[in-house]
């Protein structure tokens, strides 16, 4: 396992491709509405993407083939923009994304509710997103990757929903993907130390049922094997001896 740490200079650089993907987030989520397409938000993003003298981090990535991943209820992680995919009033749609600016990769996810949701799903997105920051605060120095996995995990199952297993986070830098991997599941003061200099991409996937899912035949869209809502929200984080640092907010 190759980590690689960066330097203060090399971690203000991510600093400004988390804000290119920041900005290119937030103006994808002002136009999320019942009736808008999957596509619609794609092409919005791409545009800002360029605007902002970025380029997509996953357009071409193992030949995926669009700016955003666009995940809607039951999909985890990785759906697909399409024209003929329109949110409806109720959904929730996760989107995921990634740039390259200057050599560096910044990525993050958020998901958002179309409209008025549920009370139920409303929760699940709540509990999702604070189980980020559970995870976030566990990114210090000394600490090991498995304070990560277990504060998130607690955190989630305390409240009644389950982690996903098969997709975890990960190291971040000049490639997208980068050692170690970063699991949402773990057992305090074990596996990995964690130093000065790593950037993790952390990025929990909470299921409102059964943590197994199973990909469908567009071979990226994963999604719920038992069709009930999952949420995702995902932060890069610098470990610095200062505490964590988040370079995508």
């Amino acid at each position: 396992m190759a980590i690689v740490c960066k330097s203060v200079g090399e971690i203000e650089k991510m600093r400004r491709s988390g804000r290119v993907v920041r900005q290119v987030l937030e103006s994808v989520i002002a136009l999320v509405a019942p009736g808008v397409s999957t596509m619609d938000l794609e092409r919005a993003a791409e545009k800002k993407i360029r605007d902002l003298g970025a380029k997509p981090a996953f357009k071409g990535y193992y030949d995926y083939p669009c700016v955003l991943c666009t995940s809607i209820n039951q999909e985890v992680v990785h759906g697909i923009p399409s024209e003929k995919r329109k949110l409806v009033a109720g959904d929730i749609v996760s989107i995921d994304c990634g740039v390259v600016l200057d050599g560096f990769y910044g990525d993050s996810a958020v998901t958002v509710p179309v409209g008025v949701i549920s009370n139920d799903v409303r929760r699940l997105v709540e509990v999702t997103e604070q189980s980020l920051y559970k995870g976030i605060e566990a990114a210090r120095v000394g600490n090991r990757l498995g304070d990560i996995g277990a504060a998130v995990q607690e955190f989630v199952e305390a409240a009644g929903f389950t982690v996903v297993r098969e997709f975890v986070g990960h190291g971040i830098g000049t490639r997208l993907h980068e050692d170690p991997q970063v699991p949402n599941y773990g057992v305090r003061d074990r596996g990995l130390k964690l130093h000065e200099g790593m950037v993790l991409a952390i990025e929990p996937m909470v299921n409102a049922g059964a943590a197994a899912v199973r990909v469908l035949e567009d071979k990226w869209t994963a999604v719920t094997q038992d069709g009930k809502p999952s949420a995702h929200f995902e932060h890069c984080v610098a470990i610095t001896k200062d505490g964590p640092f988040i370079l995508t907010d």
